[in-house]
C-alpha cells in the first residue's frame, strides 16, 4: 500500500518567532553572552558586506557576485556550531561561512574576480574554494567526509546548497553515497524561495525539501533559517550525530535572499512581487535577533552603529590588500596548474613567452 505525503513529515526546528521571542525553551541552545554577541556580529558584518560587495560589482572592482542579505541567519547559524578541523564546502553564495571558517576576506574578494590567488585555500583552513558548479559540492562533501571516517578522524564535513541544487543529479548521488557509508557529512539546503527565478514549489512536488533526506535513509530536518538560534540548534544537532559516528543528516532551511540571484543580470523583480518581498523582510533575521538580545541587555544601536564602522574599515582593508596583489599573467598561470610542468604545458608556456621550451 502505498503512503501519503503526510506520512514524509520532518521534524521543524524555531526558537525565535519574528519578535524575537523564545517558542522552544528546550531547544534554546547553551550559548554564552558572548557567543550569542558574536552572533550578532557577525550577522551585521555580513550584511555590511553584502551591501559594499554589490556597489563593488556595480563599480566593476569585484567579477562575479550572489548576493546574501535575508539569508544571514542561516549562514551565521550552521557555520557557528562547526568546529575548526571539520570541513566547510561552499557553493557560490557561501562566502559568509568560509570566511568565518578561516578563508581570508581579501583571498575572497580575489575569488570573486577569478584571480588564481582566490583560489589558494591556507593550508591551516579547512574550506574548499567556493563550487560554481551547481550540485558537485555535495559529492565532493561526500568523499572528504568518507576520508575522514577511513582516518578514524572524528571531524565532520558541511556543504551548502540552495533549494535548486536538490534539483540536480549530483544531490542525490552525493548525499545517498555518504548515508550508505554513514559518513560524517551534514547536507544544508538554503531554501531562499527562487533557483534564480524557478519558484520553489515550481521545482518539486515534495511537500518539504527537507523530507528528500528518507530516499538516501538518512535524517531530514527543517528550521525556520530567519531564526540563527534555531538555526545553530539544528545544526549542532547534525553536526554531534556525524561527530558520534551517526551518519548525516540534511537541513532544509527555510528563508529568503532579498537581492537578485547573482549581479550578472538578474532582475528579482520580473518574478517576485513586492507583497511577497514585504511579507519576508518583516522576519529579518538580524531584526529578530536584534530584539532577542536587546531584551537581554546585551545588545544596543549605539553598540551595534559603532561595530558597522569597524566593519567598513576591515572590509577596506581587505579590498586594499587585494587590490596590491599582482596582477594575473598567462605564465603565471601556467606555472601554478602543476608543481612539475607536463611537456604540453611548458611547449604553450614557451609559445607565450618566445623562450625555448626546455
Amino acid at each position: 500500500m502505498s503512503k501519503t505525503v503526510s506520512e514524509h513529515t520532518v521534524p521543524y526546528v524555531q526558537v525565535l518567532d519574528e519578535n524575537g521571542n523564545v517558542t522552544d525553551n528546550e531547544l534554546l541552545p547553551n550559548l554564552t553572552d558572548d557567543q550569542l554577541r558574536e552572533l550578532m556580529k557577525r550577522m551585521v558584518f555580513t550584511r555590511i558586506l553584502d551591501q559594499r560587495a554589490i556597489k563593488l560589482t556595480r563599480q566593476g572592482r569585484l567579477g562575479f557576485y550572489a548576493p546574501v542579505s535575508g539569508q544571514e541567519a542561516s549562514m551565521i547559524g550552521s557555520e557557528f556550531a562547526t568546529e575548526k578541523e571539520d570541513f566547510v564546502v561552499p557553493g557560490y553564495r557561501d562566502l559568509p561561512q568560509s570566511l568565518y571558517h578561516g578563508y581570508p576576506l581579501y583571498k575572497l574578494f580575489l575569488y570573486s574576480r577569478g584571480h588564481q590567488e582566490g583560489g589558494r585555500v591556507p593550508e591551516d583552513v579547512n574550506v574548499i574554494m567556493p563550487q560554481i558548479i551547481i550540485g558537485a559540492q555535495i559529492v565532493q562533501t561526500a568523499g572528504i567526509a568518507l576520508g575522514f571516517k577511513l582516518k578514524g578522524e572524528k571531524h565532520v564535513t558541511i556543504t551548502y546548497t540552495g533549494d535548486g541544487g536538490t534539483s540536480q543529479g549530483d544531490f542525490y548521488e552525493g548525499m545517498n553515497f555518504a548515508g550508505a557509508y554513514q559518513a560524517p557529512a551534514v547536507f544544508f539546503v538554503q531554501n531562499n524561495q527562487y533557483a534564480i527565478s524557478v519558484p520553489r514549489e515550481k521545482q518539486t512536488a515534495a511537500e518539504t525539501l527537507a523530507q528528500k533526506a528518507i530516499a538516501a535513509g538518512i535524517p531530514g530536518v527543517q528550521v525556520d533559517g530567519m531564526d540563527i538560534l534555531g538555526v545553530y540548534a539544528a545544526t549542532k544537532q547534525a553536526v554531534d550525530r556525524a561527530r558520534a559516528g551517526e551518519g548525516p543528516t540534511m537541513i532544509e532551511a527555510v528563508t529568503f535572499r532579498y537581492g537578485p540571484h547573482t549581479m550578472s543580470g538578474d532582475d528579482p523583480t520580473r518574478y517576485r512581487t513586492k507583497e511577497t518581498e514585504a511579507t519576508w523582510e518583516k522576519r529579518d533575521p538580524l531584526v529578530r535577533f536584534r530584539s532577542y538580545l536587546q531584551a537581554k541587555g546585551l545588545w544596543t544601536d549605539e553598540e551595534e552603529q559603532q561595530f558597522i564602522e569597524e566593519a567598513k574599515d576591515t572590509i577596506n582593508d581587505a579590498l586594499k590588500q587585494a587590490d596590491a596583489v599582482e596582477k594575473m599573467t598567462i605564465e603565471g598561470l601556467i606555472d601554478a596548474m602543476f608543481e612539475e610542468p607536463t611537456a604540453t604545458l611548458k611547449r604553450q608556456r614557451a609559445e607565450i613567452t618566445g623562450e625555448g621550451a626546455n
